[in-house]
């Protein structure tokens, strides 16, 4: 394929930088829009900035968004759509798929509408409310934030009491320290099993053959101890629409046809031997899944995402095997704190041991004369992955990359991967939802 011309457009958050960066590699002309003044320096002098975005989209065959934030409110949908509206191709959502990360009430309907069973679940707006339910109807709940401040990842909250009295606990607390932010939040009734999402990308009329299943790893510390975060890391396979896939997203095909959707659309379940709950949507990328899914990747990224924005049926050939990504973060993450950052993590030199940067992705960094430096506000510089014929392997082959990098005050989980290792892969199985990997 000649090279193109991709825009990436950062509404909020930059997020999307090693993206832009391996497409850039492979040739194409690349402009890169972030909107947050905090972020503006990430990924400088890895890929060419624009400070206008809606005055390059003339210029681009294909304009990415990468969220679905526009500052403190939803909205890239809306964009994307009045681009496509404009004849122009673009990976991104639309006013309802938006809705399925904002509002997840909403989500659980469209499930429900077509022929997903779903866990119990009830949004409140009022704090004692959902404390009277918990009183009424004890059991473990999961409490999950909605609007804006669900962007706090350790505002979600997992019960582990049989009577919901720690639920009850949290919500009281909530409300005190979070009552005028939290416009709502919805208790959904815990469910034991695997957690795994399956991940789909869609042209506007179907899925792509291949489907990505991946394990996301939220806690901050090994064996899923303490505060949640965006994501420490993920484990992943690609498959064919098997059982998993066909119950889940694979109904959705009608609707998110319907609605012109184009890209990477995530729906995270708990499996067990008594059926599939799904959890929750990302109707857009995941980070730092895509980084993970562009490392195994085969053919070529640019060419897939072009093909997918304009439904050409897009070819995509991928790693047979498994792969592991692993985030490396510094002080204070994933907690803000202006001076321990300044102190310890902004602008900090990225040093390796090796010439070789095989498995090594940027997230908030930046390249000046060179060297590659810390950039940002958030202390996310990297991640690190690896791959392999089987989970131990990509596992292996990800922390022996890590420990070519050195940064002071870095730290990493180091158990990526490892829930599968332990069983987690053998209960998939066993219980019939994965099939054969072909």
């Amino acid at each position: 394929m000649d090279p193109k011309r991709f825009l990436f457009v950062s509404a909020d958050a930059a997020l999307i930088t090693d993206l832009a960066w391996q497409i850039h590699r492979e040739g194409h002309e690349v402009r890169y829009y972030v909107e947050a003044e905090s972020d503006g320096e990430i990924g400088d002098g890895f890929v060419p900035k624009t400070d206008d975005w809606r005055g390059d989209v003339d210029w681009a065959d294909v304009i990415v968004f990468d969220d679905v934030w526009v500052g403190d409110d939803v909205g890239t949908g809306a964009l994307a759509r009045e681009l496509r509206e404009r004849g122009k191709a673009v990976v991104g959502g639309t006013p309802n798929t938006d809705r399925l990360e904002e509002d997840r009430g909403y989500a659980m309907e469209v499930l429900e509408a077509h022929g997903v069973p779903t866990v119990e679940h009830h949004v409140f707006e009022d704090f004692d409310a959902g404390i009277q339910h918990v009183r009424e109807h004890p059991a473990p709940y999961v409490i999950k934030p909605l609007g804006e401040v669900q962007n706090v990842k350790r505002l979600l909250y997992v019960g582990n009491e049989d009577d919901g009295s720690d639920v009850i606990d949290v919500l009281r607390a909530y409300k005190k320290a979070w009552g005028h932010r939290m416009k709502g939040f919805q208790l959904q009734r815990k469910v034991e099993g695997v957690e795994v999402a399956v991940c789909g990308f869609f042209d506007g009329s179907r899925f792509v053959d291949r489907v990505n299943f991946n394990f996301e790893h939220k806690k901050l510390f090994p064996g899923n101890i303490g505060p949640s975060t965006g994501e420490m890391g993920t484990s992943m396979f690609w498959a064919g629409q098997n059982r998993l896939f066909e119950e889940t997203l694979g109904k959705l095909e009608g609707w998110l046809a319907d609605e012109g959707y184009v890209g990477s659309i995530d729906l995270n379940c708990i499996v067990n031997a008594n059926g599939i709950h799904p959890l929750e949507f990302t109707p857009r990328f995941g980070y730092p899944t895509i980084a993970l899914q562009e490392e195994s990747i085969e053919s070529s990224t640019g060419e897939f995402f072009y093909d997918l924005a304009r439904g050409n049926d897009p070819e995509l050939e991928v790693h047979r095997g498994y792969q592991v990504g692993v985030r490396i973060v510094l002080p204070p993450f994933p907690f803000d704190d202006a001076k321990t950052y300044d102190e310890n993590s902004r602008n900090a030199a990225v040093v390796f041991e090796t010439d070789s940067r095989e498995g090594i992705h940027i997230e908030d960094a930046k390249l000046v004369d060179g060297q590659w430096r810390v950039a940002g506000e958030s202390g996310m510089p990297l991640v690190v992955t690896g791959k392999g014929d089987t989970m131990q392997a990509a596992r292996e082959q990800a922390y022996d990359r890590i420990d070519d990098v050195v940064m002071p005050n870095m730290y990493y989980r180091d158990d990526i991967g490892e829930r599968w290792v332990d069983g987690d892969g053998d209960r998939l199985q066993a219980w019939g939802y994965l099939g054969p990997q072909a």
